[in-house]
């Protein structure tokens, strides 16, 4: 008896074994032609394998058009992911079926796409393939039609200055090229293009316009940018002139052409964070007769106004200044008790270096009288008047210049003369300098309000007996200068080389000026006076 229940149970297992092999013989049958077809389709997508994914449709080349469109357009904000998934396919016949595909799409943080589209498959003499439709793709894709990733914006924000004045705001650029393949007569297009914008750039003549064409052959050519009021006036002239090519857009610029300061640059910067932080994101699905369907995303929000330190009486007073010399020269002013950087400004020779104001490194020359007095032996001890600070800020990185810690050779650096020195000071650097003996200590510098700099090194007060001795230092020099005249002016005048520098503190300002290759030791000094008369005149406001 017990044999023969081993028996038994010997024939149920077997049986049992042969039931479980049907099963998984039954679950791994292989798909038909139909469904492996749309898996490979699918595979080829997810791999961003475009022709083998078009050469799946009955119809390639418009299918390869549609997938490449599709991968380039949402690209837009960046590489996305994006994957395809076959959610079912259900054969009607031998010789057709319809499937299903769900997509999903992540375009960074936040920012998903997810849906399913529908399609059919047939049997043709070349055997299984899908039945072209944009629509496979994308929801709505119409043929001929695109869909693209794009951002998003609220009207843009304005930018005041420090008197609450709008100083910059976002208006349309018209850029007006020259295109060689456009034009028979290159001699009589820039003649006539030269003589039309004359009223506002006298500059650009048909030589330069020339000229530059000859540098570039074949490629276009900006010869100038003009605000919307300019163009209006000249556009119907400029457009007459064969090879004018006029391309629009929008640009953040200064309400007043007299404003020219890097620190506009430096605004538009920080503006331009402040946009891309609020940006908000879609997915548009255009028709071929424009028609846009958003798919999906959301309407960025509008981000506050800046509120910038720019004084427009003491900027167009440094500019007025500035160009009194005939080689490089700049200008920086803070307020001490804030940090607020009210004016920048460079003349045309300077601005050839680039933003030399907050990044150009001069040696440090007889700014060492002043760096004495704080150091007593230590280096460090140059933080105190802000030197050897990095200041980070939105918009803007400001370098007062390097002190090196020790005599290793890997300090030493290189400054815009090409000249090799231990120690360098930037013009920002000095007119740090002057703040940091009015204020006592160091202050923090800014451009927006609310977004006060971020310093790389700690900066200590300036130790009372050495602040006396900076300040009577200051007193001394100016009275040396002939400046008694200049009620509340102190300074001190140094010089580096040929270089000459003047660092000034008048009330609750604080000023540097810096000119290379100076042509007479007070020029500096002149500059500064310069300055000081142009700001009290109020011929700037």
């Amino acid at each position: 008896m017990g044999a023969i229940r081993g028996r038994y149970v010997v024939a149920v297992g077997a049986s049992l074994a042969l039931t479980a092999t049907g099963a998984v013989w039954m679950l791994e049958k292989p798909p038909s032609e139909g469904a492996a077809l749309i898996d490979d389709f699918v595979a080829a997508l997810n791999d961003r394998d475009v022709q083998a994914a078009a050469d799946l449709t009955s119809y390639p080349n418009a299918a390869a058009s549609s997938i490449s469109q599709m991968f380039d357009g949402l690209a837009g904000g960046g590489p996305p992911t994006g994957e395809f998934e076959v959610s079912q396919f259900i054969g009607l016949d031998d010789s057709s079926g319809f499937f299903t595909l769900a997509s999903d799409w992540n375009f960074g943080d936040g920012k998903d796409w997810a849906y399913s589209t529908r399609g059919t498959a047939k049997k043709l003499s070349v055997g299984w393939r899908i039945s072209w439709e944009p629509d496979i793709l994308a929801p709505d894709l119409p043929g001929g039609g695109s869909v693209r990733y794009v951002r998003t914006d609220a009207p843009p924000p304005l930018v005041f200055d420090a008197a609450q004045n709008v100083l910059m705001n976002e208006r349309t650029i018209n850029a007006i090229l020259l295109d060689p393949t456009r034009m028979q007569d290159p001699a009589a297009s820039t003649a006539r293009l030269a003589d039309v914008i004359d009223v506002v750039a006298p500059l650009i003549t048909a030589g330069s316009l020339q000229d530059e064409l000859a540098a570039t052959p074949g490629s276009s050519i900006l010869a100038v940018n003009l605000r919307d009021d300019d163009f209006a006036v000249l556009e119907e002239d400029l457009r007459a002139i064969p090879g004018v090519v006029v391309a629009q857009t929008p640009k953040l610029i200064a309400g007043d052409r007299r404003i020219t300061s890097p620190l506009l640059d430096s605004l538009r910067n920080a503006w331009q964070e402040n946009r891309d932080s609020t940006a908000g994101w879609g997915i548009d699905v255009t028709g071929p007769d424009g028609s846009v369907t958003r798919q999906a995303g959301f309407q960025g929000p509008a981000g506050p106004d800046l509120h910038s330190t720019l004084d427009p009486r003491i900027q167009l007073a440094a500019e007025e200044a500035v160009v009194s010399v005939g080689t490089p020269a700049s200008i920086v002013a803070i307020v001490p008790s804030t940090g607020a950087v009210v004016a920048a400004a460079q003349n045309s020779y300077a601005n050839e270096q680039g933003q030399i104001a907050f990044s150009g490194m001069y040696p440090l020359g007889s700014a060492k009288d002043l760096l004495d007095v704080v150091r007593s032996g230590d280096s460090d001890n140059a933080t105190q008047l802000g030197l050897g600070v990095n200041y980070a800020m939105p918009g803007l990185d400001a370098y007062t210049g390097q002190i090196p810690s020790g005599n290793n050779s890997i300090d030493r650096i290189r400054t815009v003369g090409n000249e090799t020195t231990d120690s360098a000071v930037t013009p920002f650097g000095l007119a740090q300098i002057g703040a940091s003996i009015a204020r006592g200590a160091a202050p923090l510098p800014f451009i927006v309000a609310g977004q006060t700099a971020v310093a790389d090194k700690t900066s200590d007060s300036i130790a009372p007996d050495a602040l006396a001795r900076l300040r009577e230092m200051l007193q001394n020099s100016a009275h040396a200068e002939g400046l008694d005249s200049y009620g509340g002016l102190t300074g001190f005048a140094g010089n580096s080389g040929d270089d000459r520098w003047f660092i000034a503190n008048r009330g609750d300002l604080a000023f540097a000026v810096y000119i290379e290759n100076a042509d007479g030791t007070d020029q500096a000094v002149k500059m500064s006076t310069h300055l000081i008369r142009e700001m009290d005149s109020g011929r700037a406001e």
